[in-house]
């Protein structure tokens, strides 16, 4: 499976996401990372993955902090990626995928899409990731713990389906993950990933393999 990476902005470097998929590529699993995605998608480009995974927030790069989704500029716009999912493709949206601000109009299309958006984390801290909803995106993985940046987010799509919460002394309980179905294409949320060593976790890489399978549409 060809498989779409978008990363790189100012806080969360491409070469993290880079590395801590490489133990997960084989033959049947294959990633293409792509960062500067205002200047190198199109749309044509995109139908040729079944899957696209975004690590990144809305900036063009880790140098140049400007909004990735410029209204006539971006070849690739959000309710371009709400279409691809609409007719089957599969979006997985890890860590920074997850950093769009409800009070920013720039992020507003983004977070209608991708079903939440950002309020703030804590510093880095031990967090455990408990998994509450079997799920094939949850099958296999047992509960664990990291330490990482531990996202509070704010859901607001009406048919995510949570499948593990995150819990931390300084930030208590949140969302650390959830599945949709939109039209004929799935969506999963997860929000560890700022550190290597998070997504090197044994069970943390078993679920991510199973929520790239399940958006796919493998199981």
């Amino acid at each position: 499976m060809k498989v779409l990476v978008l990363c790189d902005d100012y806080w969360h470097p491409g070469e993290v996401v880079q590395l801590g998929l490489a133990p997960l590529e084989s033959s049947n699993l294959q990633f293409e990372f792509v960062k500067c995605c205002k200047d190198i998608l199109t749309v044509e480009k995109i139908r040729n993955y079944p899957l696209i995974i975004n690590c990144k927030m809305n900036e063009i790069t880790s140098a140049n902090n400007h909004p990735w989704f410029d209204e006539g500029v971006t070849e690739v716009a959000v309710s371009d990626f709400c279409d691809y999912v609409e007719n089957g493709g599969g979006f997985l949206s890890l860590h920074a995928g997850n950093a769009y601000f409800n009070d920013k109009a720039e992020d507003a299309a983004y977070v209608n899409f991708v079903g939440n958006y950002f309020i703030q984390h804590p510093p880095r801290c031990d967090m455990e990731v408990r998994i509450t909803a079997q799920h094939p995106v949850t099958q296999g993985v047992g509960n664990f713990t990291l330490r990482d940046e531990h996202y509070e987010i704010a859901v607001v799509a009406d048919n995510a389906q949570t499948i593990c919460t995150t819990h931390s002394a300084t930030g208590g309980d949140q969302i650390g993950g959830y599945v949709r179905e939109i039209g004929k294409g799935r969506m999963c949320v997860l929000t560890p990933g700022h550190i290597l060593d998070v997504w090197h976790n044994p069970e943390y890489q078993k679920m991510l393999i199973n929520a790239m399978r399940w958006c796919a549409g493998e199981s």
